[in-house]
């Protein structure tokens, strides 16, 4: 069926637009009015001559979910049923990609398909803590809750996604451009004063000697030194993906003396936040856990859920296993036993989960704060001290000229 673009006005006279596939104009029109939108514009979409090139399609960004999370719950709650909802969202969806997506998924639901079972067939968008909480809410009756839940816990997942993205980004760049006028003043400022040191006819200083050598290798083995890096980032690649490797690295990264604790706390906070936030729209424990492990991010944070895991199928409680693990600090796992004892462990972990977002925002600050100075000095004393070394020469033939 061909697909028409329509733009109209709701009962609040505020412009709306979107897309909706039909047989006819009048099928779009007649629609629109069924849900209180009178049309003042509908016409047929262009094709797009790169719609089945699926590399120029643009993706479902985590933004995209939230939005669609909370439209999707204010439409249920306003009584609306699940095909309507995702016939709406549809038709006011731009994104392409997620476009085709609705539609997939209102044919899997008219089809006879729950919600999740629908959901299930896109897990690089929903992944499985997605699905099971959606499954919750269907099983319990309150979808919209659970949409208006998930919607709040991926803005939280995407504000600490974005808070350890800017803490590493500065570092990086920095030393990006440290590495690059480094390399200029190697490759191209260093050999000019190389060739008028030549006439000095004297031994130059050490520094320069050195600063004159580290040109020399520079120039001449460049693309042995470009392979070299490629060759180690492919290396470390191949080697954190073997299960061993993975291990040991992860591992290691929790025993960092500053990113380790930062590491440490963002488990803590996600594991928390995740466990809460399934526990109270009714994912069994042990379901809640084994999607919590899975997503978890670092072998050893998975490693202890598991042990978790593990020990209430035997009867433990969650809190002597965390404990056991080392991973989880003791202030965790005493406030996880309060809520197990007074039966409110999914209000408890949500505190957790807030307390220790504080401390990542805290810890974030503190660690930019720390590596910005530091990362000055390293720079001023990296490219001084080159410049330093090439004037040495000139230092000493002057005082030569004077003495």
């Amino acid at each position: 069926m061909p697909v028409f673009k329509w733009e109209g006005k709701n009962k609040k006279n505020k412009v709306q637009k979107g897309e909706m596939e039909a047989a006819n104009e009048g099928a779009v029109r007649a629609h629109l009015q069924r849900i209180r939108i009178t049309p003042t514009k509908v016409k047929p979409k262009p094709k797009d001559l790169f719609a089945n090139v699926a590399f120029l399609q643009p993706g479902i960004k985590q933004e995209d979910i939230i939005v669609f999370s909370r439209q999707f719950s204010t439409m249920i709650d306003a009584g609306l049923p699940i095909i309507q909802c995702l016939d709406i969202l549809f038709s006011q969806q731009e994104n392409v990609t997620f476009k085709k997506m609705l539609k997939t998924l209102k044919e899997s639901v008219e089809g006879g398909n729950t919600l999740a079972e629908s959901l299930k067939k896109f897990p690089k968008v929903f992944d499985s803590l997605y699905v099971n909480m959606v499954a919750a809410g269907e099983a319990g009756g309150i979808l919209d809750v659970i949409l208006r839940r998930l919607s709040t816990y991926l803005e939280k997942a995407a504000k600490l996604k974005k808070q350890i993205k800017s803490a590493m980004m500065y570092p990086l760049i920095t030393l990006a451009i440290a590495s690059i006028v480094v390399i200029v003043i190697l490759v191209f400022v260093i050999p000019v004063f190389e060739e008028m040191f030549a006439d000095f006819g004297k031994e130059l200083p050490i520094p320069t000697q050195i600063v004159v050598n580290a040109s020399e290798i520079v120039k001449s083995k460049i693309h042995y030194i470009i392979g070299a890096l490629i060759l180690f980032i492919f290396a470390y690649k191949k080697f954190y993906g073997t299960p061993k490797g993975r291990a040991l690295m992860d591992d290691l990264f929790l025993k960092l003396p500053v990113v380790g604790i930062l590491i440490r706390k963002v488990a803590v906070s996600k594991f928390t936040r995740t466990m809460g936030t399934m526990m109270s729209s009714g994912v069994a424990i042990l379901d809640a856990l084994d999607i919590v492990a899975k997503t978890a991010g670092n072998t050893t944070v998975e490693k202890a859920i598991y042990k978790v895991r593990s020990g209430i199928s035997e009867g433990r409680t969650m809190a002597d296993p965390l404990s056991e693990s080392g991973v989880f600090p003791s202030m965790v796992c005493s406030m996880i036993a309060v809520g197990e004892s007074t039966g409110a462990l999914d209000a408890m972990l949500e505190k957790i989960a807030d307390f220790y977002e504080e401390e990542v925002d805290a810890a974030v600050e503190n660690l930019t704060s720390a590596i910005e100075p530091l990362m000055m000095t390293f720079m001023g004393a990296l490219i001084g001290g080159l410049v330093v070394s090439m004037y040495l020469p000139v230092f000493q033939m002057a005082g030569a000229i004077s003495g």
